[in-house]
């Protein structure tokens, strides 16, 4: 069957866009229209099909009407009446700059081909055309083949191609550079942006050699960075060229913004490599109808955000100390999640579509983010194949082998080959490790694997001239209601938890004393560990009172630090691993 759609930028000061299908070749005696409900790389049913309105079809631009019945919210049947061709129009709101998106205003339009071009049921993998109805003086950058230029076209081999690579359309500001001899394009659009051009240029242009020479090869012969500057970020998500990312405009200063622009960058660009062309089997072909379960979601993603940081450290965008401060700020974050202990990073990544992106209140208390504990693990996997291995192999060692053996030829990686693949690649038994970090809950001594690289993991001490009272803690985490504290999470085994307080309880006063939103941190540091405070609150609006008695605050930071005396192989495993030199640590009487 022969597919075309076409995009037209009709009302843009009503964001609402206007789509025809011309099928050409028609031989059944309906054609099913369906709309996906989730878009790959982000794990989670969404109804995109809220926009949509008016489908009609005509046998042919001006044949006759044909019957179109919607069977379910995203699937659309025409009776062909025997027409060899059918013309479907319809209409499609849309006002949303995210990353998975179909944005329209007046001076941008912004496509993800799964949020308004349906597929034809049965012909996923026939190729398809798109034409743009745009502006003349707009500018169109997208990853698909270029099929005509006036009006501009482009040429899909699939359906599922299609998705992969967005159309962005408007006056962007178009960098080109050329690391290892390869074309990647950085598309700025949207107004304002604090950014430097030639400084943009060549941290993007380190990054992309530094991931070439991690994996040992690119399959690209081009790459289009898109960039969508606004005041909300949304963070980004990864195509087989290209990556969507849709960050605050003032993203790109200070030094620490722009770090974190950099590492969202660095792990879109990496996922090129891990999920797009490394990937579960299960991901790809798509069933875009209905969940895709796959328990390797904690490589695709926790790995990818190691190895993408990795990425900066090679690119000599970060240095290793900040590298390992990343690490321990992640090590803090995964401290202070209870629902480590309840649930293994193998069910995390299975429960992605119930669990990661629809979080609620109870959600620290029975959950972990296979991001966050995904690349503590990788980190540890990692130290663990440096020191038994005497820095023979590493982690990469595995990501080459599997970019070998899985990602150059297109093989799907099934559910219980990643530590197969481990193991071959690294002539190393790693079985009780995943069986106790990946498939089970076991604590990760993060000391202990510190230990690999000559180095401690612990609490941060505070200067020794700090005499900063010590806070009590109720363990909860709240939100800004209108400046009163609303509780939005109770940790488990916690002061709070213990006290009985709710998620939705509004904390009005502590001893009598009256507290808002703004000053409730200062407020707590009146009340040291050991306090006993009575509590007065809103629960579900009914005032009551609750009896706690402050405990002790987690440690504000960790850190990873040289030992006194590390050992040959230690070092060796440090040098290897970040880059530079081990060095002991200088005495000194306060950090």
């Amino acid at each position: 069957m022969e597919i075309h759609y076409t995009v037209r930028a009709a009302e843009p000061s009503e964001h609402r866009g206007r789509f025809e299908i011309d099928l050409a070749d028609v031989r059944s005696p309906s054609v099913d229209l369906v709309l996906p409900s989730w878009v790959p790389g982000s794990y989670h049913i969404v109804n995109y099909v809220r926009g949509f309105r008016g489908m009609t079809a005509r046998s042919g631009p001006h044949g006759t009407p044909l019957a179109v019945e919607r069977i379910d919210k995203a699937r659309w049947r025409v009776a062909t009446q025997g027409a060899a061709s059918v013309h479907v129009e319809y209409t499609v709101y849309g006002h949303e700059m995210v990353t998975e998106a179909f944005d329209l205003t007046p001076d941008h339009l912004f496509v993800n081909a799964a949020l308004c071009l349906p597929y034809v049921d049965g012909h996923l993998t026939d190729p398809v055309d798109v034409t743009l109805d745009i502006p003349p003086d707009w500018q169109v950058v997208t990853e698909l083949e270029e099929a005509n230029r006036h009006p501009p076209r482009f040429r899909a081999p699939d359906y599922d191609s299609l998705v992969d690579a967005p159309m962005d359309a408007g006056h962007p500001l178009l960098l080109t550079v050329r690391p290892a001899g390869i074309p990647h394009r950085i598309s700025i659009c949207g107004t304002g942006g604090n950014y430097e051009v030639h400084r943009l240029e060549e941290d993007l242009g380190k990054l992309v050699e530094a991931a070439i020479r991690l994996v040992g090869g690119s399959p690209l012969q081009s790459y289009t960075f898109f960039y969508h500057l606004s005041d909300v970020p949304d963070g980004g998500l990864e195509h087989a060229n290209s990556n969507s990312c849709v960050v605050r405009r003032t993203t790109f200063q200070p030094a620490e913004e722009y770090l974190r622009f950099l590492s969202l960058t660095s792990h879109e660009y990496f996922h090129l490599y891990n999920v797009k062309r490394i990937r579960p089997s299960v991901l790809g072909p798509f069933d875009y109808t209905r969940e895709t379960y796959t328990r390797l979601l904690w490589w695709m993603e926790g790995a990818t955000d190691y190895f993408s940081d990795l990425v900066l450290l090679r690119a000599g965008l970060v240095r290793p100390p900040k590298f390992l401060d990343r690490m321990a700020g992640l090590a803090k974050q995964l401290l202070e999640t209870p629902g480590r202990h309840r649930l293994s990073l193998e069910e995390a990544s299975f429960i992605a579509w119930v669990d990661h992106y629809q979080p609620y209140e109870e959600t620290p208390n029975q959950s972990v983010s296979y991001y966050l504990k995904g690349s503590l693990v990788a980190m540890c996997l990692d130290l663990e194949i440096r020191h038994r291995s005497e820095a023979r192999a590493s982690l990469e060692t595995v990501l080459r082998s599997l970019w070998a053996d899985y990602g150059k030829p297109g093989r799907g990686l099934e559910e219980d080959e990643l530590l197969l693949v481990v193991n071959r690649s690294t002539g190393l038994d790693l079985t009780s490790f995943f069986d106790r970090y990946v498939r089970g809950t076991e604590e990760i001594d993060l000391d202990a694997f510190g230990h690999f690289a000559g180095l401690s993991f612990g609490p941060k001490p505070k200067p020794r001239d700090d005499e900063t009272p010590e806070p009590g803690y109720l363990g909860v985490r709240v939100a800004n209601a209108g400046g009163l504290v609303r509780v939005r999470h109770v940790l488990a085994d916690t002061p709070g938890r213990r006290a009985g307080l709710t998620p939705g309880d509004e904390i009005v006063a502590i001893n009598g004393d009256k507290v808002t939103y703004e000053k409730f941190e200062k407020s707590l540091a009146h009340y040291p560990p050991g306090t006993p405070v009575e509590l007065a609150l809103f629960r579900r609006g009914y005032l009551t009172r609750a009896s706690v008695t402050m405990g002790t605050s987690p440690p504000e930071k960790y850190a990873f630090r040289p030992v006194e005396d590390a050992g040959e192989l230690e070092r060796k495993v440090f040098e290897t691993w970040l880059g530079t030199k081990w060095e002991r640590p200088a005495r000194r009487d306060s950090d």
